[in-house]
């Protein structure tokens, strides 16, 4: 299995305690660490604008900033945002961006895209919140903008959400031009979110990856449905990576789970969230599938390769303040995974 690792932006309440000037310098350095290392194949930031679970004051960075900063700061590592929000900014504006961020890091971007959910999110910025359905047809306009903008330098649609009329795309991005090897469908797109009948439809037309993990027999039932739409669209489902996220707490001992677990709890008491509000979060929590000791996340990830899963990303609460857990999965979980023999 493949391995993408998030890099902490604040939206989760996991840059509580760090003071704004230095929050770059800590992202930084965890985005330096995975670039240097041969774990992770990629690092991820959350397109959102305001704190979870619960409104605040606490800083959450800017998705596309981001994106930038990181792809001049980094020279290995994949860059990705799960995921994009289509509505939050002009498709066609938004393919430009993504084009000079591919430019600037030499090749290395990921598109994670999805229809957005976050209601209260979407009100404050002023974005209204439409149905499922117009969220969903701005998807796929905007995917197809995309495509269209990155593989022939220039799109126009004149579509139910969006038109462009010869909107240029130059430069093109290099992935799909310069970068040997890559892709000539340009930057892969991943397409976010498990929608049966619509979401993965769209994703059966244009992702090169998918991400829709919530649990084992969901993502096994919904990648069957996957395979349907590929086969009346004529896609070769093989060729679409599907992928799922972990929120990973691990520990040598069970004892030890447990004390990263308060950890957690005691950056989101930090960040004003109520004790009646972080009991429920860190309840969950303590269910997820990755959250154990190396061997339960190693059977975890196991059986989710089994049924077919190529790519996990890995969300750990705590890195900008401790990176003990990452370098446990790495030494333990990873090379169980990769078949490497752990360190001595």
């Amino acid at each position: 299995m493949r391995f993408g690792l998030f890099i902490p932006q604040g939206w989760r309440m996991d840059l509580v305690g760090i003071d704004p000037a230095q929050q770059w310098e800590a992202m930084a350095g965890l985005a330096s660490y995975a670039d240097d290392g041969d774990t992770f194949e990629s690092i991820w930031v959350y397109d959102h604008f305001h704190t979870v679970p619960v409104v605040s004051d606490e800083a959450t960075h800017e998705a596309w900033t981001l994106m930038s900063a990181l792809a001049a700061s980094t020279t290995r590592i994949r860059l990705g945002q799960m995921c994009t929000c289509v509505s939050y900014r002009n498709p066609a504006y938004l393919a430009k961006v993504a084009a000079t961020v591919d430019v600037i890091s030499g090749g290395r971007l990921e598109m994670g895209i999805g229809g957005g959910w976050y209601e209260k999110e979407w009100r404050a910025y002023g974005y209204g919140f439409p149905s499922a359905g117009e969220r969903l047809g701005r998807l796929r306009e905007g995917v197809q903008i995309f495509r269209d903008m990155w593989t022939t330098g220039s799109a126009t649609l004149d579509g139910k959400h969006y038109q462009v009329e010869g909107a240029r795309c130059a430069p093109r991005p290099l992935q799909g031009t310069s970068v040997p090897g890559s892709e000539a469908n340009g930057i892969p797109i991943w397409v976010a979110g498990g929608g049966e009948k619509v979401t993965l439809r769209i994703a059966a037309q244009y992702a090169d990856y998918t991400n829709f993990y919530d649990d084992a027999e969901t993502f096994s039932r919904k990648s069957d449905v996957l395979r349907e739409h590929c086969r009346a669209v004529g896609r070769d489902f093989d060729s679409i990576v599907r992928t799922g996220d972990f929120n990973v707490v691990i520990g040598e001992t069970e004892a030890d789970v447990e004390d990263r677990l308060r950890f957690h709890a005691d950056l989101l008491r930090r960040g004003g969230v109520p004790d009646a509000r972080i009991e429920r979060q860190i309840d969950n929590l303590r269910t997820q599938p990755a959250v154990g000791t190396p061997e339960q996340v190693v059977e975890v990830m196991q059986d989710m390769e089994r049924r077919g899963m190529g790519y996990g990303i890995l969300y750990f609460q705590e890195a900008a303040h401790d990176r003990s857990g990452i370098e446990l999965f790495e030494n333990t979980v990873a090379r169980e995974l990769r078949g490497s023999p752990a360190p001595a």
